[in-house]
């Protein structure tokens, strides 16, 4: 079997505002900060000379706010990863940026940038003042409209399933979405997560998220119109037009192999043997970072999946897209299968089809799916 495709994740930790919803490792951003970016560099040199010979297929840049940094130290990260790994024709170098740097497009394209993924997160004002953004509808358009003219390659990201969203309103949203020809929508339920604010606000009685019921019908909604558009569902919360999918999150899901840089960056290289997969974890304080990586060269702590770990982390990601996961690739890297009793009964109750060798969640079990790859692990 022929080696698993290289990406490299770097991330950039800094938000000119914290999201009351996110969870993601980000802090507040205190100006340049040039020690960590220093430690960027420092970092991607030594996996580098760790993994000789392997060329990059992607390059994505995550946050925080990956587009506070400026176009000339992106375009300095991009170079050096070229010149120390290289990448593979027709790579995907991608960052994740806000509507309130949109004059900075062009610029992030000059400087090597080739996908951007925007977060729009709503074209209503009322919903985004709840969801405390820091723009409004108007600019979240004009953003769109400086990614169609920078970028042939780029995406939205929304959330839905809000305090007191209604069908209608989604149906509204999802229909300006669309409409903007922007080719890639991540679509994404909002899930109230422990430690934000949007938790403390759920638990004073403050905030009351739609109920189960509400986010089934939305998520169904959701692919019925993506579909209709022609945008494939082709994972769980992401739709594209065909040759517009996300290159770098198709390794995750389907368990190539990735670098993760920058503060709380993770990483998994290589497959079963030599004391199993690789599996990194960066700290997750910047100033932390940056004097683990002056320290001793990077800024991740290694360990080693068991071969069990493994197989259950290739489930769980195998399952999320619509190509479904390959059970031969799965036991040839894990020497593991899935639960075959439990297979049957998922198969039996319309949640899974098994077709030959690859187990693929039908349009039920898409609403299970973790539950449903709980239950396929060995």
């Amino acid at each position: 079997m022929t080696e698993a495709p290289l990406g490299l994740y770097i991330h950039w930790p800094y938000c000119a505002r914290i999201c009351p919803y996110c969870d993601f490792n980000v802090y507040r951003a205190r100006g340049d900060d040039e020690a960590l970016f220093n430690a960027l560099l420092a970092d991607l040199a030594f996996w580098a000379d760790r993994l000789p010979g392997r060329e990059l297929v992607s390059l994505h840049f995550g946050g925080g706010t990956p587009s506070l940094l400026s176009p000339q130290r992106l375009g300095q990260i991009i170079e050096l990863a070229g010149q120390k790994f290289g990448f593979v024709a027709g790579a995907e170098i991608g960052l994740e940026a806000n509507p309130n740097d949109s004059k900075a497009f062009a610029s992030f394209a000059a400087a090597g940038i080739n996908r951007l993924s925007l977060g729009v997160q709503s074209f209503d004002d009322d919903a985004l003042r709840a969801l405390g953004r820091d723009h409004d509808a108007r600019a979240a358009q004009d953003a769109v409209e400086a990614v169609a003219r920078n970028f042939s390659n780029g995406s939205l990201d929304l959330i839905y399933a809000r305090e007191g969203q209604r069908e209608s309103g989604w149906l509204k949203e999802l229909d300006a979405a669309i409409a903007t020809g922007v080719p890639h929508l991540s679509l994404y339920q909002l899930t109230i997560e422990p430690g934000t604010a949007f938790a403390r606000r759920v638990s004073r009685g403050e905030l009351t998220p739609p109920g189960d019921e509400t986010g089934e019908r939305l998520y169904r909604l959701t692919q019925q119109v993506c579909r209709d558009a022609g945008l494939a569902g082709y994972e769980i919360s992401n739709h594209a037009r065909p040759g517009s999918e996300s290159r770098h999150n198709r390794l995750y899901w389907e368990g190539g192999d990735w670098i993760g840089i920058g503060p709380g960056g993770h990483g998994r290289i290589g497959s079963g043997g030599a004391g199993g997969r690789l599996a990194t974890e960066t700290a997750l304080r910047p100033d932390d970072y940056v004097t683990l990586v002056r320290e001793t060269g990077t800024g991740a702590i290694e360990s080693r999946l068991s071969s069990v770990e493994e197989a259950q982390e290739r489930i769980l990601m195998g399952l999320r897209i619509a190509d479904g996961l390959d059970r031969s690739r799965l036991r040839h890297l894990t020497g593991l299968d899935i639960n075959t009793d439990e297979a049957s009964r998922m198969a039996r109750q319309g949640f899974i089809v098994l077709d030959d060798d690859r187990v693929r969640l039908t349009a039920e079990g898409r609403l299970l799916a973790d539950c449903v790859a709980a239950a396929l692990c060995p």
